[in-house]
């Protein structure tokens, strides 16, 4: 980029004396600057003509002539900046920030949260980390599965005013009295965000796709096929009745890409940029429901601020700040809950834990300081005794004679607190003479773990999307935890009693067939939540129409700028 450049050469020009009037040689600037004589006299009179400095040359060879500034290399790179994001270069406004994170801050500070840039309401938001690719099918983030409901449809949609799912880009839905017939009517003005119109046909190839994965056959293991039964209606033909279908529609793995080109949607916002540096939304204006009144959102990747410890605009993966790290105290809090997600301890029997120790060691970590006393900062967990709202673990009277085995292994992966959580659960076991070796799993899932059939305890974070209870169902369905902690008659009679709960129509009696699931697994001592994390966002003043969801995060299409907040 010939523009970081030249600021480049002319930071070196300004540094060794921060900008007071030099006495200096050409020849000394050409070194300083890394380039020929007579290069350096090109740059001088390019950065003169910009008005950045003056230069006046002594006459005679070897003569110190006077190099004046009239600009600073940081107010410099803030017009470079300015002027870049005017003219819609947002990568360009990236590599003109490429300094050390205290100057970085410092330059980030005018152009992060709500702005108007180009007559265009844009949102900006700091990010602790790259996000991985919004592939099809699960997706491990919490971030990347807010993204892909954001840039992509599924024929139905959870909305936080309704308990069952919506019509998306199916308007509505038909079952058969036997539910073995869905028929999802397709609307007729659909348009992908390169302007195509949708085909039905296109929608049956992505979900034909989709039911190609393993997981999402597991997910989808009552459809026996899906058919095109009309230009604008696609029927699903189920060898059982399955009332979670539409929800299962409606969930992030099932929303619907381009069939021949997986970056393209139908959502209210379409992928402009995704780097590793700079993610970009814009908003789609052919998109079928309410149009976002935010005309772009962009992800700056800045890990550098997280790592140098300087204040961060996502204290925690589940504490989101939308505005300048270095602000925060300015910042208010616009939102906040308790997450209906929890990390959770998984038990496995059939090894060197019996059910007596199993149900002791659950009554350890419930009914002692350990949960409460957990090392940890910034109020972001709270210590849970239910799985769902309503749904409490059941314990039992402690039993002083039960005898821990004499070593354990513990599993577990991210998030961070359960570091924490496995080395206080080390010492506690380890002053009931019981060694516990533990491993860690550095990533967000179990797909791919070699160590999952070895371990004794397990444990790690399940998310909860906007239907709780299918949600949890979707958990024991989907999960490889479930295949691995169970042996294989306990795990085949789970996904037997989970094709039973499907069949009942009635929400109510679905909920509560699926809590009697998960009662059993409690009792037995097979799982145990641990605590729930503490959702946060704050905006600075300008920034409305924020609301957190169920994942943590808030709903783009939500979000808005007065235009008294125009620079």
């Amino acid at each position: 980029m010939r523009q970081l450049n030249r600021l480049n050469q002319f930071q070196r020009l300004w540094q060794p004396s921060s900008g007071s009037p030099q006495l200096i040689t050409v020849a000394e600037l050409a070194e300083r600057c890394f380039c020929s004589e007579r290069h350096v006299r090109t740059l001088l009179r390019q950065a003169q003509d910009a008005g950045w400095l003056s230069w006046q040359s002594a006459p005679g060879r070897g003569k110190r002539g006077t190099l004046t500034f009239h600009v600073s290399p940081d107010s410099l790179r803030n017009e470079m900046m300015e002027q870049a994001l005017n003219q819609g270069q947002q990568q360009n406004a990236l590599e003109l920030a490429q300094l050390a994170a205290p100057e970085l801050r410092a330059l980030l500070h005018p152009f992060l949260g709500g702005q108007w840039q180009n007559n265009t309401p844009t949102l900006r938001i700091p990010y602790y980390r790259p996000l991985e690719p919004l592939h099809p099918g699960f997706l491990p983030g919490r971030a990347e599965q807010h993204l892909a409901g954001q840039i992509f449809s599924g024929l139905t949609r959870f909305d936080h005013s309704h308990s069952e799912p919506l019509g998306d880009l199916a308007h509505h839905w038909e079952v058969s009295e036997n539910g073995l017939r869905w028929d999802f009517y397709i609307r007729s003005t659909l348009h992908w965000h390169d302007g195509d119109p949708v085909a039905t046909e296109q929608l049956h190839r992505r979900l034909t796709l989709l039911l190609q994965l393993p997981a999402l056959r597991k997910l989808f293991s009552s459809v026996e096929r899906i058919e095109v039964t009309h230009a604008q209606c696609l029927t699903f033909i189920l060898i059982k009745p399955d009332f979670w279908l539409a929800h299962r529609l409606a969930s992030y793995c099932s929303v619907l890409a381009h069939p021949d080109n997986t970056t393209l949607g139908t959502g209210p916002f379409r992928l402009k940029i995704f780097e590793p540096e700079l993610v970009r939304l814009e908003s789609h204006n052919r998109y079928h429901l309410s149009h976002p009144l935010l005309q772009a959102i962009e992800y700056w990747i800045t890990p550098q601020l997280f790592e140098q410890d300087l204040g961060t605009s996502c204290r925690h993966p589940v504490q989101i700040a939308i505005g300048d790290p270095d602000e925060l105290r300015k910042l208010r809090l616009v939102s906040d809950s308790i997450s209906l997600g929890f990390c959770y301890l998984a038990l496995r029997k059939s090894r060197g834990l019996t059910a007596a120790q199993a149900r002791k060691l659950i009554n350890l970590i419930h009914q002692s300081s350990l949960m409460k006393n957990l090392p940890l900062d910034e109020n972001l967990i709270t210590p849970t005794h239910e799985l769902l709202p309503g749904w409490e673990v059941p314990l039992s009277e402690d039993s002083a004679e039960v005898i821990f085995p004499a070593s354990l292994t513990l599993l577990y992966h991210l998030p961070v607190e359960l570091h924490t959580m496995a080395e206080e659960l080390r010492l506690a076991l380890g002053k009931l003479g019981c060694e516990l070796t533990v491993i860690f799993h550095d990533a967000k899932t179990w797909d791919g773990c070699p160590h999952l059939a070895k371990a004794d305890l397990i444990m790690g974070d399940r998310l909860i999307g906007e239907a709780p209870e299918f949600t949890l169902e979707q958990w024991l369905r989907c999960d490889p935890l479930w295949s691995h902690t169970l042996n294989a008659q306990e795990y085949s009679q789970l996904q037997a009693t989970l094709d039973l709960v499907q069949t009942q129509c009635d929400p109510i009696a679905r909920h509560a067939a699926l809590q009697d699931v998960f009662q059993q697994l409690m009792e037995n001592a097979l799982l145990t939540p641990l605590f729930n994390y503490q959702y946060k966002i704050s905006a600075p003043p300008g920034v409305n129409g924020i609301r957190l969801n169920a994942r943590g995060w808030f709903e783009f299409t939500e979000a808005w700028l007065p235009a008294s907040s125009s620079s």
